[in-house]
């Protein structure tokens, strides 16, 4: 393997993934903006708020996840030469965004018994609904947008996400304001907490409009998205669930699988919860530069594939594994030597900077295997291998993970299945580090199978072009 050949293939895979973190990175900050703003409005808002995004954010991830079917079948058409035929491929990924993204709406304006059953405080119920309510009407121009985004992504070129992103941010603050506060001289009443639904939903609007300017008026237009008008052909409607169902479970899976972790977190009290939230939200930032990586990896794989170069695949596939292993590493170093300093930029009790700081030492091994399986599992998608990665997920994350995670936590006695068996290895609860031992042990497991089998389709046929699995 040439030394020239590596650095092309990761100057090329840096131009495509610093747009993307830019672009992820804003998209934190609008989350981080409804929970400052709806927290400093009252708790109750802002537990509305978080109850509102706990069955939001999965639910339009799953939905996501199966619209990004189209940027590794974009890779391979532009890898092909054959952009033209990208347009009819997305009209029909927008069939799938408006009936999968209506049916979400009506859901989760129908959420009301759910928060009932799980019993959650009965004063953030009317927030959270409202909330759901509200943003819930912006997940079709959101699915749209998806759509029109991995166009381009598949197209190799990542920069209009980043700039509508960019631009996202501070018209969703300016949003939230407005909606929460109410404006009497435009006849906007107060809405609190659910203020920042209604500000979700423009700017997911917003987002879309824009993206549809950009494509028509870009290099994009090579496409013809825009030349005709298709009715839902299933063959290709097909293709695309095939490929995007097992993204948008697995991303569910992913997400639940540290949903659940944090709410079981939640029964050891404020301290673990949030000292957990701390070292969280430091492992999420450094998590996007691997999950650039991953998405970059789909993109060239993806392209080169298309062009039936399968040696300059496993080259794109090797390069962006070896990248997001050498900034795993490095992040692990600095968690591990740093985790003081960086706990206290959040907090100064005593007890949570002890607690937190513990979990960051444990999260430095988190973190190489979180970014090692992100990364591998963008490089697969490139491949149009989603099915086997899925199955890999549901049973690390949810099989293995959890459970150890759990038995390690509360010990034996809350899991009777493991009783006896694992009685002298569980036996001792430790509470919240238990936890977190379950994400690394689920994340390495995840990583480890995942490796392997990128290994295996690189190296063969299979999962190329029509052969999936």
């Amino acid at each position: 393997m040439a030394p020239q050949s590596v650095l092309t293939e990761f100057r090329r895979l840096g131009v495509l993934a610093t747009p993307i973190i830019v672009a992820q990175l804003s998209q934190m900050g609008m989350g981080v903006a409804d929970a400052v703003m709806a927290g400093r409005v009252s708790a109750t808002d802002l537990a509305g708020v978080t109850l509102g995004g706990n069955f939001f954010w999965p639910t339009m991830l799953l939905m996501s996840g199966i619209v990004m079917a189209v940027t590794p079948s974009v890779s391979q058409l532009n890898g092909a030469g054959r952009v033209g035929d990208a347009g009819a491929v997305v009209r029909q990924a927008l069939w799938i965004a408006l009936g999968g993204g209506l049916a979400l709406t009506l859901l989760l304006r129908n959420a009301e018994p759910a928060y009932r059953l799980f019993g959650v405080d009965e004063q953030a119920i009317p927030v959270a609904v409202g909330y759901l309510s509200a943003a819930s009407l912006g997940l079709v121009p959101l699915l749209a947008y998806t759509s029109f985004r991995c166009l381009a992504e598949g197209m190799s070129w990542t920069t209009p996400a980043m700039c509508i992103s960019l631009s996202a941010l501070p018209l969703k603050i300016l949003l939230n304001w407005l909606f929460m506060h109410g404006s009497p001289a435009l006849g906007i009443p107060a809405m609190g907490g659910v203020g920042c639904g209604w500000s979700t939903a423009v700017v997911m609007s917003y987002t879309f409009l824009v993206m549809v300017v950009v494509v028509s008026r870009s290099r994009m237009r090579g496409s013809n998205l825009f030349r005709a008008f298709d009715w839902p052909k299933f063959s290709v409607i097909r293709d695309l669930l095939v490929v995007g169902v097992p993204i948008g479970l697995a991303l569910l899976v992913e997400v639940g699988f540290f949903s659940v972790a944090g709410l079981l977190i939640g029964r050891l009290g404020v301290e673990a919860v949030a000292s957990h939230q701390i070292a969280f939200n430091v492992a999420g930032i450094a998590f996007m530069v691997p999950l650039a990586l991953g998405m970059a990896a789909t993109i060239r794989v993806g392209f080169n594939i298309g062009a039936g170069d399968r040696a300059a695949a496993r080259l794109s596939a090797w390069v962006a594994m070896t990248t997001t292993l050498v900034w795993g590493t490095g992040v692990a170093v600095i968690m591990l030597t740093a985790r003081y300093p960086i706990v206290g930029l959040y907090t100064d009790n005593a007890e949570v900077i002890r607690v937190a700081a513990a979990l960051l030492a444990i999260g430095a091994l988190f973190q190489v295997f979180d970014a090692a399986q992100a990364t591998t599992m963008g490089a697969l998608r490139g491949y149009k291998s989603t099915v086997a990665p899925m199955g890999i997920a549901v049973v690390a994350y949810w099989l293995v993970g959890l459970p150890v995670g759990a038995a390690l936590c509360f010990g034996v006695g809350s899991i009777p299945s493991l009783d006896g068996m694992l009685a002298n290895a569980f036996g001792t609860p430790i509470g919240v580090y238990g936890l977190w031992w379950g994400l690394v042990v689920g994340l390495a497991a995840a990583a480890i199978a995942l490796f392997g089998w990128l290994v295996r389709i690189s190296r063969t046929h299979a999962d190329v072009g029509h052969r999936r699995r």
